[in-house]
């Protein structure tokens, strides 16, 4: 994309922006936030050799181009201030107010994040950046004027510089700009990124696109003139333009297989006109005209993107029988497809009148709305930039209600996921899909523009077999809440059943086993917090005996018999495809202490437990150092199926991107960070950290990875 340089000056912000607003306190209160960061930034300059003014003053300039209010432009104009200069942002609230100083200290904060793409960190800034989107929008909308006139000055960096910030943009904020519906900025940043982050493939497709420019550009010359001529006929009145395909939409087709010669939509066409009517009046025209390519109409005018985007699109067989991509809109409509939200969001508007539209704007965005939905229902960070990644930066399908009501979801998505969209009760009740008329299992792939019925009952309730159905995070997980909910309930119930039948074999009632007495010995030996939890446990393991002998004392349990064997050298190894080995009893409870935390490869030995089956503990294990009675020999099986966790304490000199090196050592190994936890006690960090390893190995080596930090005083494996 060859951008011309323009020379942005105060005069040419100002002049620019008494097109679209005349309002003299608006532009006194841009005159003062401009004499404010020229004052601010004076004697300052960038890498380009340029004052640094010349920055904010481009930012708002490339702000103009959607009409931005008063507050942004000031807001724009002042982005830097409170990160670079010595202003506080009370002293800024004071003489600007709170709305642009928000403005101004949202960007700030934005700014200050640094994005990586190769540990756990990058969830931390999506969360930042798309939350903080529902805030107030005027923000994320600076920081991408921002960055393109960053992207433009970007050749002043190094190669590294250059492709960090490429990806940095492709990654994080082209996609945003996308959902914002804002093209021309979108568009814009692809190019430029692809340009520094794949500078040979974009130099290429440069080269190709030269080569063909000649012929293209008389094919598209001739094809306006024809097109032209034919809705000049039939009084219509227009006006087309030859649209140029952005190199890096050439470079994902190619990317995808394409070649170059195969990318029809090189030529392509956009017509603009009056009125909604004669949109659809020219696609006749055009289609009785030349001949249309099958499968490549679409209608975002009757059925417009969540995005409020809105064109008719078909592919014809035009002059020379070339194939040419042929948009047809009106002139709002071509407003809003290249500037999105931002065509919409009035700040001109006053009161009421101003709230109801941006009422309306955010009810239509339902990216806000789904991003919001996943922070409050993941349960980790991880699990949160997957849903992000998943369900919102991934194309996107549009259901429809046999209303008419739309809603937005990822490519792949089932009745099941349209379901829970709708509301939770639909979803947990839902028995049922027709689509387009036709009833459809539920595994059935929505395709773009399906018109969804869901048949209810409220005597139904969901499948576990959905869980692995569904393709949204969303209804994943509203599925999973449900049974959760439900298990806690079912196991509570059956374990009452199971030790009530027990009992009644044996004469005595429910009230006169769980007694005040009985009960407190029943949780001083299960460790358990109270009778609920003993029951949910009768009814999870079916450990009823084990229960009844506490009390009862009649049977031996399978610890018990256990213990008997190894006093009478009874004890054997037997086969099983269990991770450690217990003699005599093969299906004997086996708990991994946590006090601990033994993994594949530490010595280990097992405690016989009352109740609570065999708890395995290290051999160096403090807390089973001084018992014999019912200790136990175990082994690790030759081949271990699972993960194991440990925790180790790192104490540090200081906390600077600290974390972030740590986990950094866990990228292309097999351990995975579980959690951290803070636990800085003076001068010196620390922090107690939980990783899955698959054996001892990996965990040692994990743990020399850490040491060998500058920064780190020490190491330990942690045995409370």
């Amino acid at each position: 994309m060859t951008k011309i340089k323009v020379d942005v000056t105060y005069d040419l912000l100002i002049n620019t922006i008494k097109t679209y607003n005349k309002n003299e306190d608006d532009l006194k209160l841009i005159k003062k936030a401009y004499d404010y960061a020229y004052k601010m930034h004076f004697g300052v300059r960038r890498l380009t050799g340029e004052e640094y003014i010349e920055h904010p003053l481009n930012v708002a300039y490339i702000l103009t181009s959607i009409k931005a209010d008063a507050a942004t432009i000031c807001a724009a104009l002042m982005h830097d201030i409170l990160e670079d200069c010595d202003v506080t942002k009370e002293e800024m609230k004071a003489m600007f107010g709170e709305e642009i100083t928000n403005l101004v200290d949202g960007v700030t904060k934005i700014n200050r994040l640094n994005f990586t793409f190769e540990n756990e960190a990058t969830i931390a800034n999506h969360r930042k950046i798309l939350v903080g989107l529902s805030e107030d929008v005027r923000i994320i909308i600076i920081k991408l004027a921002d960055r393109l006139h960053n992207m433009r000055t970007l050749w002043v960096h190094s190669p590294k510089k250059q492709k960090e910030k490429a990806k940095e943009t492709l990654s994080i904020l082209t996609p945003i700009a996308s959902r914002l519906g804002m093209n021309h900025i979108k568009s814009e940043l692809e190019d430029l990124s692809l340009r520094y982050y794949k500078p040979d493939v974009y130099k290429k497709i440069i080269e190709k696109l030269n080569k063909t420019k000649a012929e293209r550009d008389k094919y598209v010359k001739d094809m306006i003139n024809a097109v032209s001529n034919e809705l000049s006929k039939n009084h219509i009145e227009h006006e087309i333009k030859g649209r140029s395909k952005s190199i890096y939409s050439i470079y994902k087709k190619m990317d995808k297989g394409k070649n170059f010669n195969d990318i029809f939509d090189l030529l392509a066409l956009r017509v603009f006109v009056n009125t909604k009517d004669e949109c659809y009046h020219a696609l006749g025209i055009i289609h009785s005209k030349f001949k249309p390519m099958p499968k490549r109409f679409k209608d975002y005018v009757a059925m417009p993107k969540t995005n409020m985007y809105q064109s008719l699109h078909t592919t014809v067989f035009g002059v020379d029988e070339s194939l040419f991509e042929i948009q047809i809109r009106t002139y709002e409509m071509d407003e809003i497809a290249e500037n999105g939200i931002a065509s919409h969001w009035s700040y001109k508007e006053k009161g009421s009148v101003r709230v109801d539209m941006q009422n309306e704007m955010e009810q239509k965005l339902q990216f806000f709305k789904t991003i919001m939905e996943l922070k409050g229902e993941e349960e980790t960070d991880e699990n949160f930039v997957k849903s992000v990644q998943n369900d919102i930066l991934i194309s996107s399908i549009y259901i429809y209600t046999p209303k008419g009501d739309v809603f937005e979801l990822p490519k792949g998505s089932t009745p099941i996921d349209f379901a829970y969209k709708i509301h939770t009760k639909v979803g947990d009740h839902m028995v049922g899909a027709i689509v387009n008329g036709s009833i459809v299992p539920l595994d059935y792939e929505l395709q773009n523009n399906d018109i969804v019925k869901i048949n209810t009952n409220n005597n139904s309730n969901p499948s576990r077999e959905w869980i692995n159905i569904v393709k949204t995070s969303s209804a994943r997980n509203k599925i999973k809440s449900y049974f959760n909910k439900i298990d806690k309930e079912d196991f509570l119930k059956l374990g009452t059943e199971i030790i009530t039948k027990e009992l009644k074999k044996q004469h005595i009632t429910y009230n006169e086993f769980f007694t005040e007495e009985n009960i407190k010995k029943i949780l001083e030996v299960t460790k358990l917090s109270s009778v609920e939890e003993v029951l949910r446990g009768i009814g999870i393991n079916n450990n009823v005996n084990q229960i009844l002998n506490i009390i009862l004392k009649q049977n031996d349990t399978k610890e018990e018999l256990v213990i008997k064997k190894a006093q009478n050298n009874e004890v054997k190894k037997v086969v099983s495809d269990k991770d450690i080995l217990v003699g005599g009893i093969d299906d004997v409870k086996i708990n991994i202490a946590s006090c601990c935390k033994p993994v594949p490869g530490d010595d280990i030995v097992g405690y016989i437990t009352k109740g609570y089956g065999i708890s395995i503990h290290k051999v160096n294990c403090p807390n089973v150092a001084s018992l014999d009675e019912r200790i136990i020999a175990v082994s690790w099986n030759e081949n271990i199926k699972n993960k194991y966790l440990s925790t180790i304490i790192v104490r540090a000199l200081t906390e600077d991107n600290l974390l972030l090196e740590i986990v950094s050592k866990t990228s292309g190994t097999e351990t995975k960070v579980q959690s951290i936890v803070n636990i800085a006690k003076g001068k010196n960090v620390g922090y107690e950290i939980t990783v899955s390893v698959s054996n001892l190995e990996t965990l040692t080596k994990f743990i020399h990875d850490i040491e060998s930090m500058s920064k780190v005083i020490s190491v330990e494996r942690v045995i409370k």
